[in-house]
């Protein structure tokens, strides 16, 4: 059929819809309701909006009347004591009279809103869904059941999900026999293969491990739960749809499909469907694929085609990490793939049933007008809508096409809750459908338009094309592997695989240009399997530093004289090539500091970004700046290098400190002495190799490993240098700042320290927070590289009313995560670097035993450096397990009354580092901004990860002195600042052009 006759038919049929569903609307939006006039007032004003959705999310945990009517007041205040007049409206309506104010009004607000949560969801537990069920069926409507879930955080809860399916199950099955089928045929299907008892499942759920950097460990956990679920629908004579869920696991979800339906168990069985969502880039792809292995395979396959519900979600994500948006971006592309996609699935009726999710009355349209067009038999197609939206769509569809489905999903509040909440997103749109329909009143030509007329449209007026420029491009952060596509997981292995091939080579130091080898070496071992030598490094001596101060001050001048647009390029370059070796580099930091996948490849990630950040900053500070504006003079503020620089790294950050400390250096003008721990002196030599293929002069950067025994403090205390980057100890700090400042007639100036030392860094989980987020992201903070970072949580401080809730879901969690060689993606946690962390660490877990009750102490394997995971409750500041940095996955958690108590514990430490809360009081949020005294302060996330220029780096009190690392002020560290002020007086004249000149 001709494109633009079946689009008139589209049309037609379209507005005939409309027709007969006019002064119908959904009951979301009848403003003789309290919900109804929430939703105008939502639509009328973002910021009530925003407030009132995040008000929403956080009802559930508002347990009391006291916490309900300040959060009330915390969300809704405008400032001057009022709360607007639209919460307060149909309190007559729920039973209460006389002033609203306080606990009344809380309770009037909290009926309310669960009211509304309740009018998208069939019931808070089993049997209330069943009952609401019947009336469905009486309806006559079909059903798809959801069970609402929070997050699954841990495998205890991965079982709860699991078992609540299953008494789902007997419900169902002890109901359905009431039940007559749709078609009104007797037989014991609504219409064609559609069984009258149909539930949806959500994978993520089933496994709290999911992550697809382990694929197959992923698909073997959901399966594990899946099988069992599947299983019991099969012999129920029932139907599954396994639903789409984020990008990040699609690819998960699709595997899921193939494996269970082309299962020896369940391949006779055709009672399997997929949810598959149009707005993704992927799906032309991923549909056409899937439709290619159902043939091959001759094995029928099922597909509900929805739009998809995580837009924001989606794209917010990705701007985040630096990856191409998944989704498209205007909304008619999506409306457009949708009709695409329907047609796809059309032209294999013959080996794929489909579904029709959409409240859109063009794409309604469309699937009817493409299954007449194919002749498609009415058994192979449906459509399904959301229980409590779009009634006059789906009751029009009843009339019209008869065999409609509404997904309808139960559980607690709590899940009922962000479930309203992404309703209501959905509703209150601007580009929403339903919005655009039932409350705008648009016009009814623009709503059924061809979707691929309004792309063009909309193209068209789009602002025009940016002009090229030869300008440097601004700032943006290196990207972090995505593993959820094979690619990046095949290329990934095989860096570790060839990695693995080079072990066990030698290292020489790199002075002047030249490899030099020393007699005295040290090993670098796999701390996974200590007896895995990853390379023998050579050791300097007095007389190899000696030799490279000598190399550093040869090229110290004309390194200094080139400008710092010259001395940028170099750091570009070097950037250049790590980003081309980013696999391998990563790779190395697997092996040698048992580093996991992601963990590694953020790493040399971050050392990107510091050579393309510090390139840009000292572009920035090498144009003279005017300070002043009075006539007839002309100052000048500039820079100049400060001398030669000692960078002292560690290991837990082996490339990204070591090249941010010394690209700063170099790109400042000082040429560099690069000390290397030895646990990742391996690393530390492909960062040489990275400058040395960027050009670096000989003489700028010097790779001497050795001994801090030996050549640490004759390093520091040598008058020829001029500044000393460190990071590491406290006690390692400590030492050489008092070294550092020792002055010594030698010296040509004072020299310059730049200390990151440790931290005892604190995480509030607040009595409102949001457990889902909070628990994770613990987890990760506290164990992720075996706790082995400045930044990690070593202290988790819980308000007494959510402790029990909290610790639980915590303790579960870390119970789940596993643990093993961070080469194998499967383990979350891996073993700490070497023979002494093992010892002190362990130590410290012994201490934990004395000083509080152990809640959890992980098995761990017996070969390599693997120390148990530790939670302990029962500490207060006055322990020592509050004081003293650990750096192992050792978490101590500390019960707190309130949220003013919680700061104080906070900040009782001599260290200000980082520190996170999990609240969602805006109150509370505000004093943590003001109380809690650390360097980088964390509001709802985790206290690891800092980028670059988003999150510069760095604290206070014992936890080190100089600027923040990645932030503006870093370069000056490694600065002289120089003023020049010039009279341009000559006998009372004094050029007024003289402005033109300098660049502020």
């Amino acid at each position: 059929m001709e494109n633009n006759v079946l689009d008139q038919k589209i049309t037609n049929r379209s507005k005939r819809f409309f027709e007969s569903i006019s002064g119908e609307a959904p009951s979301v939006f009848n403003k003789n309701f309290w919900t109804g006039k929430v939703m105008d007032w939502c639509m009328k004003n973002e910021n009530f909006k925003v407030q009132m959705f995040r008000f929403v999310d956080v009802l559930p945990y508002l347990n009391t009347s006291t916490s309900l009517t300040r959060h009330i007041k915390e969300y809704f205040d405008s400032g001057d004591n009022e709360i607007p007049s639209i919460l307060k409206w149909g309190a007559k309506g729920a039973g209460i009279g006389g002033a609203l104010t306080g606990a009344l009004l809380g309770r009037t607000i909290r009926a309310n809103l669960e009211k509304m949560a309740r009018s998208f969801i069939i019931g808070e537990n089993t049997k209330d869904a069943v009952k609401t069920l019947h009336k469905i069926r009486k309806d006559g409507f079909a059903f798809t059941v959801d069970i609402l879930g929070e997050a699954t955080v841990n495998e205890q809860e991965a079982d709860h999900y699991m078992g609540q399916y299953l008494e789902l199950f007997d419900a169902l099955e002890q109901a359905a026999p009431a039940w007559s089928p749709i078609d009104g045929k007797g037989t014991e299907k609504d219409w064609g293969f559609a069984p009258l008892i149909n539930v949806s499942v959500k994978p993520s759920a089933l496994f709290s491990q999911t992550d697809p950097v382990d694929f197959e460990g992923s698909i073997t956990g959901i399966m594990s739960r899946l099988i069992p679920i599947y299983r019991r629908v099969v012999a129920l004579n029932g139907y599954m749809c396994i639903d789409m869920e984020s990008y990040h696991l699609k690819n998960i979800t699709l595997e899921l499909y193939r494996r269970l339906r082309s299962s020896d168990e369940f391949k006779d069985y055709p009672g399997l469907r997929l949810a598959v969502q149009s707005y993704l880039r992927d799906t032309d792809e991923d549909l056409a694929e899937l439709l290619k292995w159902s043939r091959q395979q001759q094995l029928p396959i099922s597909i509900r085609l929805v739009k998809g519900a995580y837009w924001d979600y989606e794209t917010v994500v990705a701007r985040q990490n630096g990856w191409e948006i998944p989704v498209y971006t205007i909304k008619a592309e999506t409306d457009a793939a949708f009709e695409r996609h329907t047609r796809m699935i059309m032209e294999n009726h013959d080996i794929c049933s489909y579904a029709c999710g959409s409240h859109n009355i063009r794409s309604v349209a469309t699937a009817m007008e493409i299954a007449e067009e194919l002749r498609v038999p009415e058994e192979r197609y449906e459509f399904q809508v959301l229980y409590g939206m779009a009634e006059p769509v789906r009751k029009g569809l009843l009339n019209v096409a008869k065999r409609v489905r509404l997904y309808a999903p139960y559980g607690d509040l709590i899940p009922g809750m962000a479930y309203l909440v992404r309703r209501l997103l959905e509703n209150t749109a601007n580009e929403s459908f339903l919005r655009q329909t039932f409350v705008e009143e648009s016009d009814i030509e623009r709503l059924v338009e061809n979707p691929l007329i309004t792309i063009e449209r909309e193209k068209e007026q789009a602002q025009p094309t940016a002009v090229p420029t030869t300008e440097l491009p601004s700032f943006v952060n290196e990207p972090f592997f995505d593993f959820a596509h094979q690619s990046v997981r095949d290329r990934f292995q095989k860096a570790i695989d060839e990695v693995k091939a080079k072990l066990g080579r030698t290292y020489p130091l790199h002075i002047n240009g030249k490899d030099i080898q020393t007699d005295d070496t040290l090993d670098s071992v796999n701390p996974a399997a200590p007896s895995e030598r990853v390379g023998t490094i050579c050791q300097a001596g007095l007389p190899e530093v000696d030799l490279a101060i000598e190399a550093a001050s040869n090229v110290a001048e004309s390194w200094k004289s080139l400008t710092g647009a010259e001395r940028a390029h170099y750091l570009f370059k070097a950037a250049d090539i790590a980003r081309k070796r980013i696999y391998e580099l990563s790779a190395w930091q697997v092996i040698e500091v048992g580093k996991q996948w992601g963990q590694a490849q953020a790493d040399v990630a971050e050392g990107i970004d510091f050579l393309e950040y510090y390139a840009r900053e000292m572009i920035r500070l090498d144009s003279p700046r005017r300070m002043g504006r009075a006539p007839g003079e002309m100052n000048q503020l500039i820079y100049q290098p400060k001398g030669i620089a000692a960078v002292i790294a560690p290991w837990n950050f082996p490339f990204a400190i070591s090249c941010g400390m010394a690209s700063a250096a170099i790109v400042a003008g000082n040429p560099v002495l690069y000390k290397p721990a030895g646990p990742s002196s391996v690393v530390g030599y492909t960062l040489k190799e990275v400058f040395e293929e960027a050009g670096f002069p000989p003489g700028v950067f010097n790779y001497i490993p050795g001994r801090g025994s030996v050549i640490g403090d004759y390093i520091v205390e040598h008058p020829a240098i001029s500044l000393i980057a460190f990071t590491g100890s406290m006690e390692v700090g400590h030492r050489i700042i008092r070294k550092a400042s020792n002055v010594t007639p030698e010296q040509p100036q004072i020299k310059k320290v730049i200390a990151e030392l440790g931290g005892k860094n604190a995480i509030i989980i607040d009595d409102d927070a949001d457990l889902d987020l909070a628990v994770g992201e613990v987890i990760h903070s506290a164990f992720a590289f075996q706790g082995q970072k400045c930044s990690a949580c070593s202290r988790v401080i819980v308000v007494e009313p959510i402790y029990e809730r909290f610790v639980s879901r915590l303790v579960e969690a870390a119970r789940s995560i596993a643990i093993g060689p961070a080469e194998n993606p499967a383990f979350f946690m891996g073993p700490v670097v070497d023979g002494n962390a093992h010892k002190t660490i362990s130590q410290y877990v012994e201490l934990a035993q004395q000083e509080g009750k152990l809640l959890l102490t992980r098995d761990v394997p017996d070969t390599g450096y693997f120390v148990p995971l530790t939670i302990v409750d029962g500490i207060t500041p006055e322990h020592r397990l509050a004081q003293e940095e650990i750096f192992g996955p050792v978490l101590a958690v500390m019960k707190v009354r309130d949220i003013d108590q919680a700061i104080d514990w906070a900040n009782q430490t001599r260290f200000g580092l980082t520190g996170a809360i999990f609240s969602r009081s805006p109150a509370h949020l505000e004093k943590a901004r003001e109380k809690f005294n650390v360097g980088n302060l964390y509001l709802n996330r985790g206290s690891t990860g800092a980028l670059v220029e988003r999150h510069p780096f760095g604290g206070f009190k014992m936890s080190g002195v100089g600027s923040k690392a990645g932030g503006p002020d870093y370069l000056l560290q490694f600065l002289d600042p120089r003023l020049v002020s010039e009279n341009t007086m000559r006998r009372g004249f004094a050029p007024i052009e003289e402005e033109d000149h300098w660049v502020d």
